[in-house]
């Protein structure tokens, strides 16, 4: 029997030939501060700190979860890599931070090159879009763990803000606006009871590859969507306005992820007319007869994210939005009250 590692399953050369595959795409994310280039054993960032009085690194990881078998059911996989980025970006902005850099790490049951360089051309799109590096990311063949043509992907993002200049919702008072960003679609939250939903599997990928006159798509394609990424949006209004908080709405939706950015004895009250509901999501909530609480305690409903600005600045952030070519509304307000939101 001949004992060797690519008899085990992995394939080295496999590994080096995705290397290649992606260094052009991965050359496309570096900016001003990546020291060398990939391949080594760390990704190195040189730091401009005498741009900042005090400067904070803010950091964030996720991962793109179950909506990665809408990709293998597709086969398509130059897309999930943007969500990746767009998880972890959007989050870093919250702070106020610029994002900086950001390390992948892709798990494959079989490393099939032109495969994972796909996803790693997602995750470079997600880079170029968040203004931020590509330096570095592993790519593990773990046979017997995952299947042959499936795989996991991860990352992590850092990002940097001066101190005085980081957002944390402690200035924010009754009466400032809320202004909501319009999302791409479900983004990358929800997956697990979208896909019970709509009951994707193997067996029924045909039909949800089917055009849906609703969506103006396939079923798949329109929840293969990748997350939209905030980063140069909301540095853009955060220059122009007096931003006091910032809330990335991700899983958990409205209900969870509100009410992170605001401060005690604060809620904030949200219009539901005051935005559009996506497609995708009515047709979730009709499919699965869910809830219009349970709609908002897991999904986006069509608003990626949410600024407090004071109501003064209100039509000036809209307007800043659109000019960075951004959907947004005046969706609602800061009021006192128990921290939490109220939908009206």
């Amino acid at each position: 029997m001949n004992n060797t590692y690519k008899n085990a399953g992995v394939d080295v050369e496999a590994g080096y030939e995705a290397v290649r595959l992606m260094k052009a795409d991965v050359k496309r994310t570096f900016i001003d501060g990546v020291v060398g280039d990939i391949g080594g054993f760390g990704g190195l960032f040189s730091l401009h700190k005498d741009a900042y009085e005090e400067p904070v690194l803010v950091s964030g990881t996720d991962g793109v979860g179950t909506k990665l078998k809408i990709a293998f059911l597709s086969d398509k996989h130059d897309t999930v890599g943007q969500d990746c980025v767009a998880m972890c970006v959007n989050d870093i902005v919250c702070s106020g931070a610029k994002p900086l850099f950001f390390l992948d790490y892709v798990a494959v049951g079989k490393n099939v090159p032109e495969k994972v360089a796909a996803i790693v051309r997602g995750v470079a799109d997600g880079c170029v879009k968040g203004g931020c590096a590509l330096i570095g990311g592993e790519t593990a063949e773990m046979p017997g763990f995952y299947p042959a043509d499936e795989y996991d992907l991860a990352g992590f993002a850092v990002g940097i803000v001066d101190k005085k200049k980081i957002i944390d919702g402690s200035r924010l008072e009754p009466g400032d606006a809320l202004i909501g960003i319009a999302s791409s679609g479900v983004h990358s939250n929800g997956f697990s009871l979208v896909r019970k939903v709509f009951n994707i599997t193997e067996e029924n990928a045909e039909n949800l590859k089917k055009y849906n006159e609703k969506l103006g798509a396939s079923v798949l394609e329109t929840l293969l969507t990748p997350t939209k990424i905030y980063v140069k949006p909301a540095l853009a209004l955060i220059e122009a306005c007096d931003v006091k908080a910032i809330s990335h709405i991700t899983g958990g939706g409205f209900y969870e992820n509100i009410p992170r950015m605001l401060k005690d004895g604060a809620k904030a009250v949200i219009r539901k007319d005051s935005f559009e509901i996506l497609p995708i999501f009515k047709l979730i909530q009709e499919t699965g007869s869910i809830p219009e609480r349970d709609m908002f305690n897991t999904f986006n409903m069509g608003i990626g994210m949410i600024a407090a600005v004071p109501a003064g600045q209100a039509e000036q952030a809209v307007k800043v939005l659109k000019e960075n070519g951004e959907t947004a509304y005046v969706i609602g307000s800061v009021e006192a009250g128990d921290k939490g939101i109220e939908l009206v």
